[in-house]
């Protein structure tokens, strides 16, 4: 009896992981974008949020296996997104001033959020209207 508490509040602690982790992740990539541009370059949001491939396919495909909604997965975009970016400027470099990037991330990031509000305030708990 013991041990399925157990695994139920594991369970429960892993689901509620799940759905946070991108929301930190999102905001450890902006925080480290807005330093960079303001030239403080300090790796610690890099070390606690930076995301390789594997786990972004891992969280996106557990979003799906958990049955989370749209807005959960937004946070997994901008990432996708901003890595995206990040990677085409060190190979082959953005023709735009940093200040231009910056100012993209950012309308990026506030386009993410505006859509995660909308999709909370319109849809509240999940459903499926908002699935997939």
């Amino acid at each position: 009896m013991e041990e399925k508490l157990l695994n139920k509040r594991i369970y429960k602690i892993e689901l509620y992981l799940l759905k946070i982790i991108p929301y930190l992740i999102m905001l450890c990539y902006f925080v480290n974008t807005t330093l960079s541009y303001n030239g403080i370059n300090i790796s610690l949001p890099s070390l606690i949020g930076g995301l390789s491939l594997f786990p972004w396919i891992f969280l996106y495909l557990s979003s799906y296996t958990f049955r989370f909604c749209f807005y959960h997965r937004l946070p997994l975009f901008y990432v996708l997104i901003s890595d995206g970016i990040a990677y085409y400027d060190i190979e082959y470099g953005v023709p735009i001033a940093d200040r231009t990037l910056f100012s993209l991330n950012c309308i990026i990031a506030g386009i993410t959020i505006f859509i995660i509000a909308f999709c909370k305030i319109k849809y509240g708990k999940c459903n499926n209207k908002i699935h997939s």
